[in-house]
């Protein structure tokens, strides 16, 4: 029967009532508490896959930009449909695939 008092004791030692509210303390009350951790590794991932996408997007502008500078016929490409340009006397018909 000595067993469940020395086992009670160690849950009312001072040392086991500090570091429970030790804990507690940095999980929910600190300003760097567990859920901001949470939402601030929630919130890094989402930036850096907004980093890679917008790095993709980086180069294949820069790779359409050294298009337009050197090849004449990707001008043209790149006029007629993005910009809808047409020559004279042409007629464009635009054609959507779903």
């Amino acid at each position: 029967m000595k067993v469940f008092p020395a086992f009670f004791r160690f849950f009312r030692s001072k040392y086991f009532l500090a570091a429970t509210f030790f804990l507690v303390w940095m999980l929910f009350f600190d300003h760097n508490n567990l859920f901001l951790h949470l939402q601030y590794r929630k919130e890094l991932k989402d930036l850096s896959e907004s980093k890679k996408y917008y790095k993709g997007q980086i180069e294949k502008t820069q790779h359409d930009l050294e298009l337009l500078k050197t090849n004449p016929l990707w001008m043209e490409k790149v006029a007629r449909e993005q910009y809808l340009m047409k020559r004279e006397g042409e007629d464009i018909f635009l054609i959507k695939e779903n």
